[in-house]
């Protein structure tokens, strides 16, 4: 890649830096100016590890900065296309108070870029290294007037005065008090909730006695931690090189799924197909199969050490039909020179069955939803009694809050 005559290798932070800003307004994820400004001022390389190349830093990609005992991360910079949607869903204005939920810096320095000096930023992380590596690497970058807390932060931070807008970049199974009761009435909640194993960054508005989402995106965060943490249910069928997640009262016989992938695998194609040329996106099919009122989970996936064996849509969040001994997911394949097929692959002795009712789903969502938006989501306090409806809903039950999946109505 070349930026004018220069090649990658001696492109200055400041080239890499507009480089990027160009990428996320060609691809849709910048439109305000003064969030292209705020991309094209600070100083991402300054946040990243040490040694981290400029073509690695200002990559639109994810950047770990911490890994655990496990060598899982526990703390990254995010994906700069998420980091501008974030940035552009909460509709930050100069003066505004913003608290982030999950620290690291760069996300921190780009929120005080765009509400400027009569802004208030505030930052909160519960790993005491995080926060030192953050504090640093803001006055490094020049941005003392962040503040950078070390904390839980399910409590959020009391202060002076309500947030205009809460940020959370840490992925979330639920909403705490804190973050609503500490959100001015008008203000934005945006926060990566995860939703029976698929994580949405869902930015939150009052809507009376509820909250609304205004937006969505599928999304991957690393987890919360503190009294916030709340994993799901992993199921190893491969070891760690293939992975069930179950995020509700799913149960199975992880033995017999095990064996499973040890038989014949059925293979079905849906009449579905799509033109990636055009953008398609599967998040709504993610959803609605997600909803449907049936045992489900999430696969995740090593391609190259299961090569051979399975071959999901998605290696991170790929679909899955479940009963206690067999299991279904989510496939595509090459049509053409621009067109996918959709279809499944299914495992033991229930898999045709089940191949058969992800085929049904698939072309459901292709004739009634695909060309939509997607659900309602809403979100409630915990314990609410919503009224009753014909329209496919899942009800996504938490401590604090009932999360409301809600499909429209159709006539096709």
């Amino acid at each position: 890649m070349a930026v004018g005559s220069r090649t990658t290798e001696t492109m200055t932070a400041e080239d890499a830096r507009w480089r990027l800003v160009d990428q996320l307004r060609s691809q849709g994820w910048i439109t305000r100016p003064e969030v292209a400004a705020a991309f094209a001022a600070v100083p991402r390389h300054l946040f990243a590890p040490a040694g981290t190349s400029i073509e690695s830093a200002y990559a639109n990609d994810v950047v770990v900065t911490r890994r655990g005992s496990d060598g899982k991360a526990t703390s990254s910079i995010s994906a700069p296309w998420l980091q501008a949607y974030m940035l552009e869903t909460a509709g930050l204005r100069p003066g505004a108070r913003v608290l982030e939920i999950g620290s690291g810096g760069y996300n921190a320095a780009l929120i005080a870029e765009v509400v400027g000096p009569a802004g208030t930023v505030v930052s909160v992380d519960i790993d005491v290294q995080v926060v030192t590596h953050a504090r640093e690497a803001l006055a490094r970058a020049g941005y003392p007037q962040v503040e950078v807390v070390h904390a839980d932060g399910v409590h959020g931070h009391p202060a002076d005065g309500l947030w205009d807008a809460v940020l959370v970049t840490v992925e979330a199974s639920d909403l705490p008090p804190a973050w609503t009761g500490q959100l001015s009435p008008a203000g934005r909640l945006v926060v990566p909730l995860r939703l029976r194993g698929n994580t949405r960054c869902l930015t939150l508005q009052s809507a009376g006695d509820h909250l609304a989402a205004t937006a969505s995106v599928q999304c991957g965060f690393v987890a919360m931690q503190g009294h916030g943490r709340d994993p799901a249910r992993r199921v190893p069928l491969r070891g760690d090189d293939a992975v069930l997640t179950l995020d509700d009262d799913t149960t199975t016989n992880a033995e017999a799924l095990r064996a499973a992938l040890d038989g014949p695998r059925v293979e079905v194609s849906s009449p579905v197909t799509l033109d990636m040329s055009m953008g398609t996106c599967l998040e709504t099919l993610h959803l609605w199969l997600a909803s449907q009122p049936r045992p489900y989970g999430v696969l995740r996936v090593d391609r190259d050490r299961t090569a051979g064996l399975l071959d999901p849509q998605d290696r991170f969040f790929c679909p899955t039909l479940l009963t206690r001994d067999s299991l279904a997911y989510l496939t595509m394949r090459r049509h053409d020179t621009t067109t996918w097929q959709l279809g499944g692959h299914g495992f033991g002795p229930e898999a045709t069955r089940l191949t058969s009712d992800l085929m049904k789903l698939i072309v459901a969502w292709d004739q009634q939803f695909r060309a939509d938006a997607g659900p309602d989501i809403t979100v409630h306090p915990a314990g609410t009694r919503l009224p009753d409806t014909e329209r496919l809903r899942l009800l996504v039950s938490r401590r604090h809050t009932l999360t409301a999946i809600t499909w429209p109505e159709t006539d096709r």
